[in-house]
This record gives C-alpha cells, structure tokens and sequence, in this order.
C-alpha cells in the first residue's frame, strides 16, 4: 500500500493533540487549533461548494492575518493546492501568476484588492475576500462570511507523498517568473526536520510570525514547523522594529525568524527602548547577514543568531548552523537530516563533478526538499537537475567540519530585504518605456535594505528621459520591492569585447 499523506495533517494532527492550545494570536484575537482546524475545513467546505476539487489550484494574496491559516489548509484539506502570490505584485504580475499555475480561484484580502481584483479580472479566475472594507465589496464574495454560515468538512483527503502542494513563483534571470512545485513530501519533510531536528522549535514556543506567510522562509519555519510542534504563532502583518519589540515583550515571544533587515531594525528599536523579549531561539535567512550584527544581537539580547540557507526550490531550507552540530559565525551551516549539499564544478554542463573541500565552486542538493520542478517548464528543470541533484546557481565552499561559506552569489541577483529581485526582469519592463535604447539594473550595498536597486540607461537617437518619470512609470508596473529607486541616464553602457553590459564596471562607477 502506497504512504499517503498532507500538509494539511499538520494542523488537523495538532488541533487533535492540542485543541485547547493558542494557535494563532493577533491583537486581541486568540484561536485555539481546534479553532483554526474548524475555521480551515469551513473555508474548504466553502471553496467544495465553488467547484474546488483534487488538484485545483487557488491563489492566495494575504497578508499575515488568521485568515492565510484558514485558507491555506482549508485548500490542501481538500487535496487542492496552494499558489501563494507575492503581496507587493501589480495586476499584471498577479495575473500572471494565475494564468501560469492555471488557477481555479484567488483569495484576497480587504487591504489587497485594488491589484488583486484588476488582477483576476486580467486572468479571469473568480475572487473571494476577507475583511470588512472601506469601499464597496458587494459585488466580491465574501469567503469569511460565507464560511461561518458552512458545514466543516469532516476530513482532509490524504494525498500520495509526489502530489502537489504548494507552487513558488521565483523570479529568473529569463525574466518570467517561474512556478516551483513543492510536494506533499517536500513540504512534511522541510517542516519536520526544521521543527524537530534543525530549527529547534518547541511545543511551548511562542513564535512572532511577521515573516510573510506568502514566502517560503515563513511559511515552513514560522507556519507549518510550529504548528507541527503546537507552538503558538503571533502574527504581525507589518514588520515595523519598535511594534515588534514590544510586541514579542507583551506575548513572551520566545523564537523569532528574520531576515537580516529586520534585525537591524530591532537594534535600532532597542537602542531607545530598555524592551527586551524573552528570546530563547533567533534565526536568520533569505540573505547573508552582517558578522558585525549577529555579535551585536549578542550584546544586546543575549542570544546567538543561527543562519541558515535555501531556496523556494528547496522547500526552502538545505543548510542550517544546527544546535547539535555547533555554529560557525559568518557560515550557512551544515546539511540538513537528509539532505545532501555539495561543491561541484560551477563550469561543467550537463554533469555534476564534485570538488573537495576548501574548492569553491556551485552549491548543488539533493534530498527530500528538493522540488519536483517548474511548472510546465521542463527544459529550465533540466537545466538545473542534474543527476538528481540542483544546481543552485550560488558559488560556496565546504570546510573540514561540513559547514558551507558563500563567497558569491547566483549572477546578476539582487537580494532587497531578503526578497530575490533579477534584475533581467526588471530590465525588460524599462525596456518597452520609450526612448530607452539600454538598460542595465544593477544592485548596491544598502545599510538599511542590504542591497538596493539602480538603473542606468542609454536614450535612443534623438531621445531624452526624464530619470524620476521613468522611475515612477517602473514603480506602476511592479512589485514595490523590485522597482529601481534611482535611475541614471547615460550616454553608453560599459561593454565588454563580445558585446555583454559590464555590470561590475557599472556597479564601481555608482558607489
């Protein structure tokens, strides 16, 4: 008999355990699992209704509100699966999404509908919303309020362990973004050796869940690993770094997930408030975080930050600084239970020649978490499985011990707050503004950000641009972490002997 299984077991298992448990807290809201469960198997019965079947697929654009739970198990209760959508994209890119995934429906939120709905009207997939809103929502169905009026389905449908779950937009150096499929298996897996193994998230864990819930950091650490283990989540829909701090003081938050960004908020937040959380656990990920703010953490909280690594087609984490094999300041730590990393030879095509240690090379995994591939792209997830294992594209090295060092990163990509931003695609859009004859979108160190997006372009003959027009045109057109906040004209880019934009020669004249 074939293993049969869901992510959405991780909630009904716990709701089982714990049912009187907190789950979720927000503000002056406090659900219980058997709560969440309840509410997560009436927004299933509610989306059965709409004609949501085994293997549907339904977006979601929501912040972090009790709500994403809901509709997030409530879809893979019913064997469905989830396409998180990326909460600063413009209706274009939403649509996108949407037709790409071939998605059945969209969830929204109040705050999100002026893209979501143009965005669903471009795709043409039905809408449904949460929360009450300032306009006029009459014509959007309400799938809150139709949910508390619905029967719970009784059981969520186990689905086989290579079944869809869960599909990733990441950005591509081709420019479109493309869907990582994660499956039942992906998604248990990741979570479990997190929780359990990697991690170290506790059943009396209180968790600040500010990561978005809509990115694959958040999702499995904050969602899925710690309702695994029962723990309770506090959500924060905005990160802001003095709310947050009193926040995790008020609810004795005792693990928190970051990105390095948000750590430097916190520290500037401490420096004027004498508020400290009762911290046990601190991570980091989505990129690399300064050596300088992980000894200041130190100081001033008293905890240790353990850095790991992944990606969206990892589920997302393959390398931890895991509290059975130590921590190595300034490295992404070792493998995972289960998971093979290795160096191979970034040059080589087609064939993966693994290096020995202390050898630089391309960052290469295999394992559970590794996905099953793009959606509907077989020649880009060829391109990057090889011989069971996926190229990363990221340039490391191990050492002696089995901990990993980056030393560069996947060519051309900016990493903005910890979200992946190619600059290709944002070239493109630049491209079609007229009188743009070049363009070249580069990356720059920010204290803030930990890079920051510029442009140069070249006009075309006889043409003139307005660079803070042209900037505000980009800002209409994508996500707002991914728009150029300045732009340069110049009259050439630099070039190399074959033709290629020398972008390090760019990224030197703008420092």
């Amino acid at each position: 008999m074939s293993a049969r299984l869901s992510v959405a077991s991780i909630l009904s298992e716990s709701a089982r355990r714990y049912p009187a448990k907190d789950a979720i807290v927000m503000g002056d809201t406090r659900l219980s699992y058997a709560q969440v469960w309840e509410m997560s198997r009436r927004y299933a019965a509610v989306l059965q209704e709409q004609g949501i079947r085994p293997g549907s697929r339904v977006a979601l654009l929501l912040p972090n509100v009790p709500h994403f739970a809901f509709a997030y198990f409530g879809v893979l209760a019913l064997g469905a699966v989830v396409v998180p959508v990326h909460a600063l994209l413009k209706a274009e890119e939403i649509a996108y999404a949407l037709t790409d995934s071939e998605c059945a429906a969209i969830i929204t939120a109040a705050p999100l509908l002026g893209e979501a709905v143009k965005g669903a009207e471009l795709a043409n997939v039905p809408l449904f919303s949460v929360l009450d809103s300032d306009t006029d929502m009459t014509a959007i169905a309400r799938i809150d309020m139709m949910a508390m009026s619905a029967t719970p389905i009784a059981a969520l449908l186990p689905r086989q362990p290579e079944d869809e779950a869960v599909i990733l937009y990441t950005s591509g150096t081709t420019g479109k973004p493309k869907g990582a499929v994660l499956t039942h298996s992906n998604m248990l897996w990741n979570a479990t050796v997190c929780a359990y193994d990697t991690v170290d998230i506790r059943h009396e864990d209180v968790l600040l869940a500010v990561l978005p819930l809509f990115h694959s950091f958040g999702q499995t650490v904050n969602l899925n690993a710690g309702f695994l283990m029962g723990a309770t989540l506090v959500l924060m829909p905005r990160f802001d770094g003095p709310a947050a701090l009193d926040l995790m003081a008020q609810e004795e938050v005792t693990f928190f997930a970051g990105v390095p960004t948000m750590y430097m908020a916190l520290l500037g937040a401490a420096a004027q408030s004498p508020v400290r959380p009762p911290w046990r656990q601190v991570v980091s990920g989505g990129a690399a975080i300064p050596v300088a703010i992980i000894d200041k953490v130190k100081e001033v909280f008293g905890v240790d930050i353990y850095e790991g690594y992944g990606l969206s087609e990892t589920a997302p984490v393959a390398t931890f600084n895991q509290v059975v094999y130590g921590r190595k300041v300034g490295s992404i730590g070792c493998a995972l239970w289960g998971v093979d990393v290795a160096i191979a030879n970034a040059d080589l095509e087609g064939a993966i020649e693994l290096l020995p240690d202390g050898t630089p090379g391309e960052i290469c995994i295999r394992g559970h978490n590794v996905f099953s591939g793009y959606l509907n792209k077989p020649e880009a997830t060829e391109a990057v499985v090889v011989d069971g294992w996926f190229r990363t594209g990221d340039v490391g090295y191990r050492d002696e011990d089995g901990f990993f060092f980056i030393v560069d990163r996947k060519k051309d990509l900016i990493i903005r707050g910890g979200f992946n931003v190619y600059p290709r695609e944002i070239e493109e859009v630049m491209a079609t503004y007229p009188g743009v004859a070049q363009v070249a979108v580069v990356g720059l160190p920010d204290e803030h950000y930990g890079e920051e997006i510029h442009a140069v372009v070249v006009c075309a003959a006889d043409q003139s641009i307005d660079a803070d027009a042209l900037r505000e045109w980009v800002k209409e057109r994508v996500g707002q972490h991914k728009y150029p906040r300045t732009v340069h004209v110049r009259e050439s880019l630099p070039l190399g002997p074959s033709g290629k934009v020398l972008k390090r020669v760019i990224i030197e004249e703008l420092r």
